[in-house]
């Protein structure tokens, strides 16, 4: 392997829910290019399988945590056993959240919107904040995955939409405390990304092909991003982006531009449907 292909060598990473989908991929190109990345996720199975997969192809190390990041100790267990296994952290990746499908506010109860919102936010803040001592000491970086919608909305997804754009509103606030630390905090807004998630959504659907066809023209380049994509684009942010700060880079193949037709006057099919 050529020796520029291991960017992120002996670098130390933690992704969130790390062992499917756009985590996966981000824990999967760390590995790639030469770092140690401890991830956690709730299941066992498969973050074991992943383990001992990425360990016997190196060149980098993987570490499988199990953490509901739903809990703030075990978020606090997970952030100690990476630095004492690896004795510094360079890069979070806070990944680790979830979309409850298509709901119209009068469907979602309170409970469900704060559940949601402490998934997909509170679980950023609270990684952020138990890893924040260790980055500070090697000038690391945060990467918030959020999502396009966080800016242009989606159809029946309030308690989502809303908590996606409030991981952006942090990233901005998070990069102005951290500057004076040299630490930089970062968005990622991933479009239609291919993973398990998303096929779970479309199977549920009662027409699964046409769901996955409009997910697909819903960028301009007419296709899903894959996880791999994605796990490229964290490692640009973590080892060439070192000028940015507070940015949110988009990742969607160009779903945000260009006009269509979003009339609602009649019944609005969500693609989640």
């Amino acid at each position: 392997m050529a020796a520029n292909a291991l960017r992120y060598k002996d670098k130390v990473v933690l992704v969130t829910g790390g062992s499917k989908g756009i985590g996966e991929g981000a824990t999967r190109e760390f590995v790639k290019a030469g770092a140690k990345v401890a991830f956690c996720a709730r299941g066992v199975e498969a973050g074991n399988a992943l383990e001992a997969e990425l360990n016997k192809a190196g060149p980098g190390e993987a570490f499988y945590i199990q953490c509901d990041v739903r809990n703030e100790e075990q978020i606090k267990k997970t952030v100690e056993q990476t630095v004492a296994k690896y004795t510094q952290l360079d890069c979070l990746v806070n990944n680790a959240g979830w979309h409850a499908g298509a709901e119209v506010i009068d469907d979602i109860s309170v409970e469900q919107f704060n559940s949601l919102l402490n998934y997909n936010l509170v679980s950023y803040f609270i990684c952020s904040k138990y890893s924040l001592p260790h980055l500070r000491k090697t000038k690391g970086n945060i990467i918030n995955v959020s999502s396009v919608v966080s800016t242009l909305g989606q159809a029946q997804a309030i308690p989502y939409v809303t908590s996606k754009g409030a991981i952006d509103a942090m990233t901005r606030a998070m990069s102005i405390d951290e500057a004076k630390h040299q630490v930089r905090v970062n968005g990622v807004s991933p479009g239609n990304i291919w993973t398990p998630l998303w096929n779970s959504f479309a199977q549920t659907a009662a027409d699964p092909e046409a769901i996955i066809k409009g997910g697909k023209e819903g960028q301009l380049l007419g296709r899903f991003g894959t996880i791999e994509e994605a796990g490229k684009m964290f490692l640009f942010v973590a080892a060439e982006a070192t000028f940015c700060t507070g940015n949110n880079f988009l990742f969607t193949g160009g779903a945000e531009l260009n006009y269509a037709c979003k009339t609602q006057l009649k019944e609005h099919t969500n693609i989640f449907e």
